[in-house]
């Protein structure tokens, strides 16, 4: 987006209309404002976006207001989720759209936040200390986005209680492999009716033979990669969005440990680049209005390489 006043304008009254999708989730005042002022910073220009640099962005006298509603006030985030679901589809819905499942890596120091190890990173390219989140993509001619995620814990967590608590994370959470956690993101997008086409991803999920016959019984056509070699030439439609959302929404800029922090921000940051992206559409969808002859008729389908 262009840093104009028109432009800042429109985003902002955007984001605020992202807001109101899921503003009855807060049964309070302070944790509906700084969930606002929250994206508000994630989109607006910082070279860091931390509590402090975040809370000053929003006037705040420090970063309170904005630890407690990532880390105390109880909302759910799996339910703004939803809210934040429905408004890509209600502006980016397509039959023709594909989910793309991939993972990222985010590096950190220590051991105490939720599922750090040293783990293989496809971020870095190499093992290192660092927590992996599965995301759920969609992506049309439009635009991309995230529509879901979830932090992986390896069994090195999830096999000592007394560290899964200390992090928040309940003792009702059990081992999933990222395979299992794509499978469940997948299926909460088909329960919740979310239109699309293909399901896609990487070798690392494209070798459960069980996953592509359960795509295969529900009729859902896939393209999945089967050896580490091969490749998967709609890949770029998970880099981007997971890019971009760093980069533009400080998806990875964060500094939460405990396993409800990092679900609320991750949830916050797709949310403000959902808006991002809408506004993008929107943009395109102008610019082909005044383009096309007026007597024209287009009609727009879904373009898949094999």
């Amino acid at each position: 987006m262009g840093g104009d006043l028109a432009d800042v304008r429109l985003w902002a009254g955007e984001l605020e209309a992202v807001h109101g999708r899921f503003v009855h989730r807060f049964s309070r005042s302070e944790p509906r404002e700084s969930a606002l002022a929250y994206m508000r910073g994630l989109i607006a220009p910082l070279q860091r976006k931390n509590g402090w640099t975040l809370a000053e962005e929003a006037g705040h006298a420090g970063p309170g207001r904005i630890h407690r509603m990532l880390n105390r006030i109880e909302w759910d985030a799996d339910e703004v989720l939803d809210d934040v679901r429905r408004y890509v589809v209600d502006n980016l819905g397509d039959p023709g759209a594909v989910l793309v499942v991939d993972d990222t890596g985010f590096l950190k120091k220590g051991t105490r936040s939720a599922g750090v190890q040293r783990q293989y990173s496809g971020t870095a390219g190499r093992t290192e200390n660092c927590q992996v989140g599965v995301f759920l993509a969609y992506a049309t001619d439009r635009g991309r986005t995230l529509i879901d995620r979830r932090l992986y814990l390896p069994t090195s967590w999830t096999d000592d209680p007394e560290r899964c608590r200390r992090a928040g994370i309940g003792d009702e959470v059990a081992f999933e492999t990222k395979v299992a956690m794509a499978k469940a993101m997948v299926r909460r997008a088909i329960a919740d009716k979310v239109p699309f086409r293909w399901v896609t991803a990487d070798a690392a999920y494209g070798f459960s033979k069980g996953w592509r016959s359960e795509l295969e019984r529900a009729d859902v056509f896939h393209v999945m990669a089967t050896t580490r070699h091969d490749t998967v030439v709609t890949r770029w439609a998970i880099d981007h969005p997971v890019h971009s959302a760093k980069q533009e929404c400080g998806l990875d800029d964060y500094q939460v440990r405990r396993h409800p922090g990092w679900h609320r921000h991750m949830t916050l940051a797709m949310a403000a680049h959902a808006c991002l992206t809408v506004l993008r559409a929107r943009e395109l969808d102008t610019g082909k209005a005044e383009t096309d002859p007026p007597s024209s008729s287009t009609s727009a389908s879904p373009r898949y390489e094999s």
